[in-house]
């Protein structure tokens, strides 16, 4: 029977000296899936990608690829290969000499070979690059030189460790649409390794946030955005306001939270009255009016900076508490020094906010 997953992380454990990198973390990767572990630097995410390479051995836990134990399998036994943020290419051999290193090493048939190197610069779309040295491509070509060179050995699974972090702001966007297009062409897991929130939300079919090594929480962009579980997610993708309140009232899976001197409907249960609980509300998801409303926040406008197609206004509520709102700039541009200290009132749709713990 054929494994329902492509590599199972059964609660493992990985430590170094009195640091504990990874903390008995489980983890499935579906056939086909595009997953990237998010974090912070040090969170345990590149450990664990080592650990399913098999660079690194977990102290305690298995680590299970394709249906089998592969705990105590060494590297190159393993059908995964890994890509990583320097693309560590041979300076003395061709691009077609670096796709066909790994293949030489198998001491794979001439021909097949050469098949296969082909096969592979046309998916990164480097055909016609075979005879040029690494020193004459770009950094954007050179990583797709990498990435043929791993796809070449036909893999299982395909690891990445934030192979894009040493490109510009530019070429990082468009190789991050390439990269998810190739995925969904070969069909291959992809596990990909990154702090970066946008490339993991632009990317993924699911992410998992990690934190002090252990997993935060596990779901699609929109689910993680959308819905953060703790107040580490919410803070660690885009930017959240936190407003702290009072549960005044709990009915039909609404919570009316009192803050200050107004009230709120959010969506949540499982509260009692009087309970104190920190909202997240998203900077877009919050409107904003001159026009007073029994049902908004009033506050004062304390800064505001112009983004070109918004502006991002911080607005005080009086009571020591904050909120960013960002404005979409669809009416005629109003200068922003003339907005600071204009009394103004925020509302949001009680299911856009979320109550985090």
């Amino acid at each position: 029977m054929e494994a329902a997953f492509e590599v199972e992380l059964q609660n493992v454990t990985k430590r170094f000296g009195e640091v504990t990198a990874v903390d008995g973390v489980s983890l499935s990767v579906l056939k086909g899936e595009f997953l990237t572990l998010l974090g912070p630097s040090g969170c345990g995410k590149t450990t664990l990608l080592r650990m399913i390479a098999g660079f690194e051995a977990p102290d305690s836990g298995r680590v299970v690829l394709g249906g089998s134990d592969v705990t105590d399998v060494s590297p190159n036994e393993r059908n995964v290969t890994t890509v990583f943020q320097h693309y560590a290419l041979f300076p003395h051999l061709t691009v077609s000499g670096n796709v066909a290193f790994g293949l030489e090493r198998r001491r794979v048939a001439r021909d097949e070979i050469k098949r296969r190197v082909a096969a592979a610069l046309e998916m990164v779309r480097l055909s016609g690059m075979e005879t040029r040295q690494p020193g004459e491509l770009s950094g954007g070509q050179q990583q797709r030189v990498a990435l043929a060179r791993a796809l070449v050995l036909e893999p299982r699974v395909l690891l990445l460790d934030e192979p894009l972090a040493a490109l510009d702001l530019k070429l990082r966007k468009q190789m991050q649409l390439e990269l998810k297009s190739l995925q969904r062409r070969l069909g291959i897991s992809f596990v990909y390794v990154t702090h970066d929130q946008e490339e993991a939300l632009t990317m993924s079919d699911r992410i998992v946030v990690m934190n002090g090594g252990r997993i935060e929480q596990t779901g699609r962009a929109e689910e993680i955005y959308e819905h953060p579980l703790t107040e580490f997610v919410a803070g660690f993708i885009g930017v959240s306001n936190i407003i702290e309140g009072v549960i005044e009232s709990v009915s039909d899976g609404y919570s009316t939270i009192r803050i200050g001197n107004a009230t709120i409907k959010v969506v949540g249960a499982g509260f009692t009255n009087t309970e104190r609980v920190r909202l997240l509300i998203r900077p877009e998801k919050i409107s904003i009016s001159t026009e007073a409303s029994q049902q908004g926040l009033a506050g004062e406008i304390e800064s505001a900076v112009y983004l070109g197609e918004s502006t991002q206004l911080r607005v005080s509520l009086g009571d020591g508490q904050a909120l960013t709102v960002l404005e979409q700039n669809r009416a005629a541009f109003q200068s922003t020094e003339a907005r600071i200290g204009q009394r103004v009132f925020l509302q949001w749709e009680p299911e856009s906010a979320v109550i985090v713990r």
